[in-house]
């Protein structure tokens, strides 16, 4: 068995990973980086969600943050209108550490080289998104922001591999988390071979992403099954508010696609596409003040409402008032024109589509878990910042700025002279409990997605429950135990909170406020064998 030693081992290559590694790096640490994915090269996209990031991120400036039409903005406005989206279950504290903390994470960005749109005195260009009181996202290629800070981030982390800083070991998944002593050692690897190796480190960060292929339909990559929370559970790890579970309100729509799915960017809505239903009726009016850029949850249920009213498979997303549509938003109209569609002069079918998992491994505000050692940042972390449903754009921010938080904590660790002792235990094991993977999205786009009911999760739960035992031999064999174990977690969590709070919706509701007062904090019921 092959065995590598490092300061920081990082579990993922999306916004937040390869942001920690790269201030790890300028602090002066070893890093290593677990990427599932293919390896980098310019010019070939990503597998992370970060890559697939439309929209932008939204950040106050200091310096100039004032929109044309609604005056000065500043860390306190983007945190009111954070809380309120996050349906008054969000942290403040941390959330107001994070927001403020945004400005100086996107400067660094942009000093290894990331490129944003600008005016033709080089101020940021900024829009609007859903839940925004103003126009604070800024973006990049118009709707290509995710695919400009993975591009800027991995020619950053290139620098530092050739300075022998950083080595990213690709193609490969980590199955378990090392521990000794109660402390996060490291972490077991198995690459597409089926070879294993230990990479032991002083501090390990999770930073998978989230858990889109839990559904038949996502926007996430392939890449996003839960392997963060599943290797979280596995140790004991605490996790929280895993019922909310952001649905996208406008995923493209195409009869009887499965995976990944075009977005479209709800900044097409903030340049002033309007959702309609087949007869040309807006969904939004009478729903909601902000209409059309309501909060996500909001708008996700009142789509799921309108096809259900009329029967109909989608709604419509209408963009031909959006001025120059084809040039503003480039990524959006590719992909709607794959399908043979002209947003210039059609109508968008579009559907709600998994998108973001709101909760996740409880974090402080330094990235520090419950398990000494355990470190999470990016989507798979639980924050507070999101709370029951994520404010648009705040996801690439919170990516950045708990990277650098991260990197700050591991250093810390290093500086303090934890190492490794040669004694680690693996919770690694070669058979474990795994629902076909079709079979269980399906069941979970039935009855765990938009609108849930106690009847539907407990058929989820009977299906788990009854998980035969697989052996685990590859990566997809990996992935399939974890998205079963995270389907567990998340059905139980569901099942706690009877009340509908943010993203959770449930059309049985039983009590009039948001249930257990913290959340469902998960224990891991899956993550080991039966015999």
């Amino acid at each position: 068995m092959d065995e590598i030693r490092t300061d920081l081992v990082v579990v993922g290559a999306g916004v937040a990973g390869l942001t920690a590694a790269i201030s790890a790096a300028e602090a002066g640490l070893q890093v290593t980086v677990i990427n599932k994915g293919r390896p980098w090269r310019l010019g070939v996209a990503s597998d992370t969600a970060t890559q697939y990031a439309q929209g932008g991120i939204a950040v106050v400036d200091p310096t100039s943050a004032v929109d044309p039409d609604d005056g000065v903005d500043s860390v306190a406005r983007h945190l009111a209108d954070t809380l309120v989206a996050g349906a008054g279950h969000s942290d403040p504290v941390a959330a107001r550490a994070i927001l403020a903390d945004g400005y100086d994470a996107v400067a660094a960005l942009i000093g290894w080289g990331a490129h944003f749109d600008t005016d033709i005195d080089g101020r940021l260009l900024r829009t609007r998104e859903g839940g925004h009181g103003v126009r604070r996202i800024i973006h990049a290629g118009g709707d290509a922001t995710g695919a400009q800070v993975q591009r800027a981030l991995g020619v950053a982390v290139r620098r530092w591999i050739d300075a022998g800083r950083v080595r990213v070991v690709d193609d490969s998944i980590v199955t378990s988390i090392l521990m000794s002593q109660g402390r996060a050692v490291g972490v077991a690897v198995r690459d597409a071979d089926g070879r294993v190796a230990h990479i032991t480190g002083s501090s390990v960060l999770l930073a998978t992403g989230g858990l889109g292929h839990l559904y038949a339909a996502t926007t996430n990559p392939a890449g996003s099954t839960g392997d963060g929370i599943a290797l979280a559970l596995c140790v004991g790890a605490e996790v929280s508010d895993l019922e909310f579970i952001q649905f996208h309100p406008t995923m493209l729509y195409s009869p009887g696609a499965r995976g990944r799915r075009t977005l479209i960017s709800e900044a097409v809505r903030g340049e002033g596409a309007v959702l309609v239903d087949s007869s040309g009726r807006s969904i939004m009016d009478g729903v909601h003040p902000l209409r059309d850029l309501a909060p996500r949850d909001v708008v996700a249920r009142a789509v799921h409402s309108a096809k259900a009213e009329r029967g109909e498979p989608c709604v419509y997303l209408d963009a031909r008032g959006v001025p120059d549509v084809a040039e503003r938003f480039p990524t959006v109209t590719a992909g709607v024109r794959a399908i043979g569609i002209d947003p210039q002069r059609q109508l968008i079918p579009v559907v709600p589509g998994a998108h973001y998992l709101c909760g996740g491994v409880v974090t402080d505000i330094d990235g520090r878990t419950s398990i000494d050692g355990l470190l999470a940042a990016g989507e798979v972390a639980r924050t507070g910042l999101h709370g029951a449903n994520r404010l648009a754009s705040n996801s690439l921010l919170e990516g950045l700025v708990m990277g650098r938080r991260a990197a700050v904590t591991a250093e810390t660790a290093v500086r303090a002279g934890i190492s490794v002792t040669d004694r680690v235990a693996s919770s690694d094991t070669d058979v474990r409990p795994v629902v076909s993977r079709s079979l269980l999205q399906d069941a979970m786009s039935a009855s765990a997605a938009v609108v849930r009911d106690a009847s539907g999760l407990g058929r989820l739960n009977d299906l788990i429950d009854s998980a035969p035992i697989r052996r685990i031999r590859s990566i997809r064999d990996v992935e399939d135990a974890n998205l079963t174990a995270v389907a567990a977690a998340v059905v139980h969590a569901a099942v706690r909170r009877e009340g509908s709070l943010g993203c959770h919706f449930r059309s049985d509701d039983l009590v009039s406020e948001a249930g257990p007062e913290n959340g469902f904090h998960a224990t891991n019921r899956l993550a080991v064998s039966r015999t």
